[in-house]
């Protein structure tokens, strides 16, 4: 089975999970930058450990198999509450399968409390269970939990072997230097933007922006409107993705009975999946944005404009953290840019 378990972009970490199916230890921290893969290979290797079969490693590999319970954050952290599920998941004997894998999906916010009561489970798991925490860094006080586990890194996804995996899925040479450059190292995004027909539109509205701005509200207004209108449509390719993800639920739910939980589970993901996106596509339009201004740096009519210009946008750019109203939070930014 290990032979059949491949993480794309992440040599190092595949080669290190195709040595622990044999023998797999109790707890596995998976570390590295969003994007970089760690979920695709949580689901990877739970496919090599507990699918015996196709049906059963489609399955896994699907995040539906009756062995493998995938547990996230609802809201901005991981809560007691969602950590005392992990420990009942932890509790359970395997239904299929000689194991059960249990995976946390970003570790790194859950609360200090709630690390307090998963330490004992992460310690000292049942035999048949297999816990895989994803996270995107170690805080200090989850260093604890993170001493007990085996650790694998997962390094950002390089351009060239970016490059490489959307070519081989037909993705156009020709658009590949605006996905990556949008995508900021982030394979899942990328895959994202291949089926995006709207991402140059998107570039030119941005980098038009230094150039139409007057000083005006009427015109902050105006380009708030475009550029969220933009940003709408910028969600279809993940809205497909979704729908398509939400009838195959319904299918199994057809087919087997209701499974509400994990619909639950499903559309908070979604809704999650929608926050990110929209906060990537701002990210990638302060940066076009930063560009316009920084290659005007050379122009002594623009250079201190677009010096206090930068420093407008990395003000912004930090905010996103804190999950800010996004139509105020552009027409603050727009409002104090400079025209150039």
């Amino acid at each position: 089975m290990s032979d059949l378990l491949q993480i794309e972009g992440q040599p190092k970490a595949t080669k290190l999970l195709r040595g622990a199916v044999a023998q797999p230890v109790h707890a596995y921290l998976f570390l590295g930058p969003r994007g970089a893969g760690k979920r695709q290979g949580a689901l990877a290797f739970a496919s090599a450990l507990i699918g015996s079969n196709e049906r059963s490693r489609r399955l896994a590999l699907a995040g539906r198999h009756p062995d493998l319970s995938i547990h996230e954050p609802e809201g901005r952290s991981l809560r007691v509450a969602e950590a005392d599920q992990i420990i009942f998941e932890a509790s359970r004997t395997p239904v299929e399968a000689n194991f059960k894998v249990i995976v946390c999906d970003r570790f790194h916010s859950a609360e200090p409390e709630a690390v307090a009561s998963l330490l004992k489970t992460i310690e000292e798991p049942p035999s048949t269970v297999v816990i895989v925490l994803l996270s995107e860094e170690i805080p200090p006080n989850h260093q604890t939990v993170a001493s007990r586990c085996v650790l694998v890194e997962f390094d950002p996804v390089p351009d060239a072997e970016m490059r490489r995996i959307l070519e081989s899925q037909g993705v156009s040479a020709e658009a590949l230097d605006s996905i990556l450059t949008a995508a900021a190292g982030d394979l899942s995004r990328a895959r994202l933007l291949a089926n995006d027909t709207s991402l140059n539109e998107r570039k030119a509205a941005w980098a038009s922006i230094p150039t139409r701005l007057d000083g005006t509200g009427h015109t902050v207004a105006k380009l708030t409107d475009e550029l969220q209108g933009l940003i709408d449509k910028a969600q279809e390719p993940l809205k497909a993705r979704q729908q398509i993800e939400s009838q195959e639920l319904a299918q199994i739910e057809a087919d087997s009975g209701k499974q509400g939980r994990q619909h639950h589970k499903m559309d908070a993901r979604h809704r999650r999946e929608e926050r990110l996106l929209r906060s990537d596509e701002l990210r990638f339009g302060m940066a076009t944005l930063a560009k316009q201004y920084s290659q005007q740096m050379t122009n002594k009519r623009h250079a201190r404009d677009c010096v206090v210009a930068i420093a407008r946008l990395r003000e912004a750019h930090a905010c996103l953290i804190c999950n800010p109203n996004e139509a105020l939070l552009l027409q603050a930014l727009l409002l104090s840019l400079p025209n150039i």
